[in-house]
């Protein structure tokens, strides 16, 4: 059994930031405790996913929360960063769940306004979670959603200046990036040729191997909430005795500021 909990970065302790990284980086390479540590320091809170045996820290998701002026008001963007859950808990919900609390409390905060979620992904897995919980989003292969793609341009270059390629929208960290290892996210030919969201990612992320990350953006306000993000939270709390593996990928993974 798992439970998730945000703690502000002020308050983790020494040896949850150790445990962070050595969980990091038996799924990552090229993540050195230095630029993780940098990272870190930019985000306002992280999902500890804790074993509750022992209340070891199994995995985690970093968060930053970032406003922008869009269309001539401001907006609010929680935006996901490093994110990595231990293999044998793969299909495990909790952190889902955390998650989408957090969303529904900022959104209450400011029950008029714009909020979304941003991402920046490396791996399919994370990109689903997109399309399959998410009315609202850019990349979309259904559609197009220009104001998103603007956004999505605002975010890359305000936190990662330079490294938006505007012709292919992926971002290029260059070759000391930090990738999944091998067969942690691995895409056969089989799932590109069953799912369409699968392919659609493959495509236009092509470089992922390599540690290029496709930036992404779904709305996540209330009126969207109350539309369809309801089911997903009732989906995440749902228990899942055999759930399949899930989630090995990142999130967001923000190596190369």
């Amino acid at each position: 059994m798992l439970r998730t909990q945000y703690v502000r970065i002020p308050h983790l302790r020494i040896f949850e930031i150790l445990r962070m990284h050595e969980v990091f980086e038996r799924y990552y390479d090229h993540g050195p405790i230095d630029v993780f540590l940098s990272d870190l320091q930019k985000k306002d809170g992280v999902f500890l996913v804790r074993r509750q045996r022992d209340d070891e820290i199994v995995g985690f998701s970093t968060l930053g929360i970032y406003h922008f002026e869009h269309e001539g008001r401001q907006v609010k963007g929680l935006f996901s960063g490093d994110t990595i859950i231990e293999k044998a808990y793969w299909g495990s919900r909790t952190l889902q769940s955390a998650f989408a609390r957090k969303l529904l409390v900022e959104a209450l905060k400011r029950p008029f306004s714009k909020q979304y979620w941003l991402l920046i992904s490396k791996g399919y897995k994370t990109y689903l979670l997109l399309t399959r919980n998410f009315p609202i989003f850019y990349p979309d292969r259904r559609t197009e959603h220009p104001g998103l793609k603007e956004l999505v341009v605002s975010y890359c270059e305000r936190l990662y200046p330079g490294k938006l390629d505007h012709a292919r929208m992926v971002l290029d960290f260059g070759p000391q990036a930090n990738c999944l290892k091998d067969s942690v996210a691995d895409i056969p030919p089989e799932l590109i040729s069953r799912d369409a969201d699968i392919a659609h990612f493959a495509a236009l992320n092509p470089g992922w191997v390599h540690g290029q990350e496709l930036p992404c953006i779904a709305q996540a306000d209330l009126l969207t909430f109350a539309k369809a993000i309801v089911p997903f939270i009732r989906k995440a709390l749902r228990p899942r005795p055999n759930a399949p593996a899930a989630l090995p990928d990142t999130a967001a993974s923000l190596p190369h500021d």
